[in-house]
């Protein structure tokens, strides 16, 4: 470590809190997202943080200057998640339906994990050496999920944050032999939940040509145009909705395939009995573009919160739609109406 650290580093040991709290809050950022891959939510994410903190400050002078002070918070800071995942053991998720070799078979939707929270890109820590956005794309955070705790973490450690066989062994208090027995059993569970050529449209900061599409998209709901709606979906895009997200009132999930498929389920909404006027707002959440939308009935007032709809967009078309409920929107700073 640099000399003024490793002043400050001593200065947190012996009790000084304005050091610690310096030092902590380098790493906020990075922590929040590591907890995050852990778990899917950002609500327990933030409090499992400020638990990785109240942890540290109670064992600052245990910290013995073997590994970098980083490490050595995030090695508390996983530990939470496992300590948190053990006392609340996460409902069994589904399989995929078909054979994981059928290459043609679409995995299951982020939506079938019932905790897992889109979360606001303002969230996410800058430093690309720390976050790689296809580490926390819905797809890949969904995938995480399936995966045992320790296998969780011995896959987030190695091959997200780049550490090393011997330190992910270290951290979990376990042998070398047995984290890489766990790593590879959790990267055969990740292809297996993954789509086929993920890499091809993993997201970026959205771009000018996104930022149109989205713009395109937001402006076809709100006149209710779903064939123009049609003309900006791949014809193998598919629409998920969470549980209690976006009219769908059932506990379970459910996702609409096709193209043809998602502009029909458009229709009543756009021009049945139960039809719906549309407002949109854009942002952002795990690097993708989003939408929320807000809705009346004809002649009514305001528009009231309905859904929050992230999207993927390969070759500028919109390859799938997830959708979650207006719940989220505080989280985002989304208005409950407009």
């Amino acid at each position: 470590m640099e000399t003024e650290q490793v002043e400050v580093v001593a200065a947190a040991r012996r009790g000084d809190e304005s050091a610690f709290a310096q030092l902590t809050g380098r790493y906020r950022g990075q922590l929040q997202v590591h907890c995050y891959r852990m778990l899917g939510s950002v609500e327990d994410s933030e409090d499992l943080v400020q638990e990785t903190f109240l942890r540290a400050w109670r064992r600052r002078e245990t910290y013995a200057g073997r590994s970098t002070f980083r490490a050595w918070l995030y090695k508390i800071a996983t530990n939470a998640c496992l300590d948190l995942l053990g006392r609340k053991p996460r409902t069994a998720l589904p399989t995929a339906s078909t054979p994981p070799a059928d290459p043609s078979a679409a995995p299951l939707p982020a939506v079938v994990v019932p905790w897992l929270q889109p979360c606001p890109d303002r969230l996410l820590d800058p430093d690309e050496v720390v976050v790689s956005r296809e580490t926390v794309e819905l797809a890949f955070l969904a995938a995480v999920q399936h995966l045992p705790p320790r296998q969780r973490a011995v896959l987030i450690l190695r091959d997200v944050l780049g550490w090393s066989a011997k330190e992910s062994a270290a951290l979990l208090e376990t042998t070398v032999v047995s984290a890489n027995s766990a790593l590879q059993r959790a990267r055969v569970t990740m292809r297996a939940q993954l789509p086929e050529r993920r890499l091809d449209w993993s997201p970026s900061a959205p771009s000018e040509e996104v930022r149109a599409v989205v713009a395109r998209y937001m402006d076809a709901l709100e006149r209710a145009d779903d064939a123009a709606l049609g003309t900006m979906l791949r014809e193998d895009a598919r629409c998920s909705q969470a549980p209690w997200a976006g009219g769908n009132m059932t506990d379970d999930p459910v996702w609409y395939e096709g193209r043809d498929t998602l502009v029909a389920a458009w229709e009543p909404v756009f021009r049945g009995e139960h039809r719906q006027e549309f407002r949109c707002l854009p942002t952002v959440a795990n690097g993708q573009p989003a939408v929320a939308t807000y809705i009346r009935p004809p002649g009514g007032t305001d528009y009231q919160a309905f859904g929050l709809s992230v999207l993927r967009l390969v070759d500028g078309r919109i390859a799938e739609i997830t959708v979650f409920g207006s719940e989220l929107y505080p989280l985002f700073g989304l208005p409950s109406s407009v």
